[in-house]
C-alpha cells in the first residue's frame, strides 16, 4: 500500500442530506426567492437572520411570511453539522465538537479575552502534516472541508456570544492545515467579509500553516490583508524533521524564503509559532538558532507552552525555562510574546476533545457539558 502524500489534496465530500442555509450565497439566495416570486428583500431579511440576529433555526425568521418559513424548511437546513459537545472552561473559553453530515467529527473554539472576542476554526477532518505533538493529525486525514462547513463553525460560534459581546476576530488554528484546503477556506471567509454578512475586515483574520511555501505564495496573491502564522516549532531542520515530519519534503529555508515573499508583497509581519516542548526544544540553544533564523526578519514570535495530552509524551516546560526562551529571543531584537493559555481546564490542545470522543464514542445528538 502507497503512503498518502501529505502535501496532496484532500478530496473534497459528496454529502449526503439537505442543503445549509447559512452555506447558501447571496446570490444563491436571490435566485432561490425569484424562482418563487419572492422579492428580493426577503434575501436580505435571511442574511440579516444568519449574521446579525443570531437565529437557530429558519421558524426563528418571524418576519418572513409563514409559507416562505415552511418553504425554505422544506428544502434546507438552518445548519448541516449538529453539536454534540460543548465544554465550557473557567475562563469561559467555549469548545465545540460539530458532528457534519457524513458523521466525521470538528471542533470550533470561542475565546474571550478584554473586548476582543475570537474563533478558532478547522479546515479539515483530521491532519496529514504528521506533528508529533498536536493530537489533530493522530488519526490522519480524511477530508477537507467544504466552505459550508467551514462557515458553519463560525456562525456556530457567534450563537455563543453573550450580549454585549460580538466577533472580533477569526484564526484559523483548529484541526487541518488551512492552506492544504485553501480554496474552500478563502470562499467562507468572503462570506465572513460581506458588508451583508459578518463585516468582519480581512485584517482581522490569521491564517497558521505548517509551512507550504506554495500555498503562502497563494495566499499573498489574492488581495486580502490576512495575517500570516507559520507554525514552524524548531530552528533547525533535523530537529523539525523529527517533531513535524512533512519538513523532510519542504525544508526551513523553503519556508522562510515564502514568508519573505509574503512580507514583501503584503507588508503584513508574520508570525512564528514555537510550541515549547520541555527538553526537546526548549533549550537555550534552540532560542539562539531561532533568533539567528529571525533577528533580520520583520517577524514576530508566538511561544506556546504545550497543553498537555495524554496520549502523548511530550510535556510542557516549566515557567522559568519559557521566560529564559522568550528573553533571549528578545535580547536579540526578536518580538516575542508567550500564549496565554485558554480553556485549560477542558480539551484544551486542537483535536483533544474529537480524539477523545472518537474513542469513547459520544452519542448522536448529546451534549454533555452544555450550559
Amino acid at each position: 500500500m502507497t503512503t498518502p502524500d501529505p502535501l496532496a489534496d484532500a478530496p473534497l465530500p459528496i454529502l449526503p442530506g439537505r442543503e445549509s442555509l447559512c452555506g447558501l450565497s447571496d446570490d444563491q439566495v436571490t435566485d432561490w426567492l425569484a424562482r418563487r416570486d419572492q422579492p428580493s428583500y426577503r434575501g436580505q431579511q435571511v442574511r440579516q437572520w444568519i449574521f446579525a440576529r443570531g437565529a437557530e433555526s429558519i421558524s426563528d425568521m418571524t418576519d418572513l411570511p409563514s409559507e416562505l418559513r415552511e418553504q425554505l424548511a422544506n428544502e434546507f437546513d438552518l445548519f448541516t453539522g449538529q453539536v454534540v459537545q460543548h465544554q465550557v472552561a473557567g475562563d469561559r473559553t467555549e469548545k465545540l465538537l460539530v458532528e457534519l453530515v457524513d458523521g466525521k467529527q470538528v471542533e470550533c473554539v470561542l475565546m474571550r479575552e478584554p473586548r476582543r472576542w475570537t474563533a478558532c476554526i478547522s479546515t479539515q477532518v483530521g491532519c496529514a502534516m504528521g506533528c508529533v505533538f498536536c493530537a489533530s493529525g493522530l488519526l490522519g486525514l480524511d477530508r477537507n472541508l467544504s466552505r459550508t462547513e467551514i462557515l458553519e463553525q463560525v456562525l456556530r460560534l457567534t450563537r455563543r456570544l453573550e450580549p454585549g459581546e460580538r466577533l472580533t476576530n477569526i484564526v484559523v488554528m483548529g484541526i487541518g492545515e488551512p492552506l492544504a484546503n485553501l480554496t474552500q477556506l478563502l470562499e467562507a471567509l468572503e462570506e465572513v467579509h460581506a458588508e451583508d454578512g459578518l463585516g468582519l475586515s480581512p485584517r482581522r483574520i490569521t491564517i497558521s500553516t505548517v509551512g507550504l511555501p506554495k500555498g503562502i505564495r497563494q495566499l499573498a496573491e489574492i488581495g486580502r490583508p490576512y495575517n500570516l502564522a507559520v507554525s514552524l516549532h524548531a530552528p533547525n531542520d533535523e530537529l523539525r524533521n523529527r517533531l513535524v515530519p512533512v519538513n523532510e519534503q519542504i525544508g526551513i529555508d523553503a519556508i522562510l524564503e515564502a514568508a519573505d515573499e509574503f512580507f514583501e508583497r503584503t507588508g503584513r509581519r508574520v508570525t512564528y509559532e514555537y510550541v515549547l516542548l520541555s527538553e526537546t526544544n526548549d533549550q537555550p540553544r534552540h532560542a539562539r538558532q531561532l533568533a539567528a533564523l529571525l533577528s533580520n526578519r520583520k517577524a514576530h514570535v508566538n511561544l506556546i507552552p504545550m497543553n498537555n495530552v495524554d496520549v502523548l509524551r511530550w510535556t510542557c516546560p516549566g515557567e522559568p525555562q519559557t521566560q529564559r526562551f522568550a528573553t533571549i529571543l528578545e535580547e536579540a531584537g526578536v518580538a516575542t510574546t508567550v500564549r496565554k493559555r485558554k480553556g485549560a481546564d477542558i480539551d484544551a490542545a486542537c483535536g483533544q476533545l474529537r480524539l477523545t470522543n472518537l474513542k469513547n464514542g459520544v452519542p448522536k445528538g448529546t451534549q454533555p457539558g452544555v450550559r
